[in-house]
Parts: structure tokens; C-alpha cells; sequence
């Protein structure tokens, strides 16, 4: 699949998406070939922030512990890919409008989290504020690939596809903001 049909997938939900889904990766190489590689992204570049930026960056940024804390971060990315794909599995086969394989929701919680992996490369940039701009723009990115993908993947049963779309999408994000809300709360407070 060329670049250009990747950066289409976050904004149309005919394009690309068929294409993604009928090359039908397995499971384990999505997670050996993509998510373990792009889960090092995050980690690296925040212990080089954090190592190299201090306080300039952030004040009390430069006395955390950052080799446990980007440890840490990197095994939550690791385990929060077969959390989020079992998460949208059961929240979409939960309701009687939708439904998703269980390798379509995990083709989709291997997209979901890539802008906010590659997002992680603005910390090569000491500036706080830039850096939150990245993030935040990742987040909405990362959130229409959630609502594309579903509509792209799943099959509906109802005429309403567009209301349960959008319902199923607002749950796997809540889902997915809290279990990383808890995760740096509990960093935060280290």
C-alpha cells in the first residue's frame, strides 16, 4: 500500500479502506511489523526531551525518572494495542446496528494510534506549545481514523449507520481516554 492511500484514510471512508481490508494482515504481524516499531517512537523521543530539554521545556520536567517512565509508556502502547482492538470488537458487536470482525478491529486499532506515534517526533522541538498543538492535531486525526474505519468496516443492520458510527466512536474514545488519563495520572504523580 503506497503512502498516499494511507493519508487518505483519516478523511474518506470509501477510499483506501477496502484496499487495507482485503490485504488482510494477521494479527500477530500488525503487531510484530507495526505496533512494537512505532511504540518505540514515543518513548525515545520523550527520554531525548526529557534528557536534553530539563526545565527549559517544562518546569520539574528534568527530575523525573525517565528511563522507568518511558519504560513504562512503552509496555502501556504495547498492551493498550490488544486492549483498544478488543475494545472495539466488543463495543461494536455490543450494539444490534453494527458489526466488525475481530480482524477488522484490530486492522483498525492498528491505525487509530499512528498519528500519535508519529506526533511524538515534535519533541525534537523545545517548545511546549508547539509541541501541544501536534498532539491535539494527532488526537482529531486519530479520532476520524476511528470514524472512517468504522464506517469503512463494519457491516450495519439499521438504516441509523451514521448515529451508531458515531456513538460506537464516541465510546472507543472515552474507552481509550480514560485507560491513558489513569496511565499518566499514575506517571504524573511518580
Amino acid at each position: 500500500m503506497r503512502a498516499l492511500t494511507l493519508l487518505k484514510l483519516p478523511f474518506n471512508h470509501r477510499e483506501s479502506w477496502k484496499e487495507l481490508q482485503a490485504s488482510s494482515p494477521s494479527i500477530p504481524l500488525l503487531a510484530w511489523l507495526v505496533v512494537l516499531p512505532m511504540s518505540l517512537l514515543p518513548p525515545v523521543m520523550l527520554y531525548y526531551a526529557g534528557t536534553h530539554y530539563g526545565d527549559a521545556f517544562m518546569a520539574g520536567f528534568a527530575d523525573r525518572e525517565w528511563r522507568f517512565l518511558t519504560t513504562i509508556i512503552f509496555l502501556a502502547e504495547i498492551l493498550s494495542f490488544f486492549v483498544i482492538g478488543w475494545v472495539i470488537y466488543a463495543v461494536v458487536n455490543g450494539t444490534d446496528e453494527l458489526s466488525i470482525s475481530y480482524q477488522d478491529a484490530y486492522l483498525l486499532a492498528v491505525l487509530v494510534p499512528l498519528p500519535l506515534f508519529i506526533s511524538s517526533l515534535a519533541l525534537l522541538a523545545p517548545n511546549l506549545l508547539f509541541n501541544v498543538v501536534v498532539i491535539l492535531t494527532a488526537l482529531g486525526i486519530s479520532c476520524s481514523l476511528i470514524y472512517h474505519g468504522l464506517q469503512a468496516l463494519c457491516t450495519c443492520t439499521h438504516r441509523d449507520f451514521d448515529v451508531a458510527t458515531i456513538s460506537a466512536t464516541y465510546t472507543i474514545m472515552a474507552a481509550s481516554a480514560l485507560g491513558w488519563g489513569i496511565l499518566f495520572a499514575v506517571i504524573w504523580a511518580y
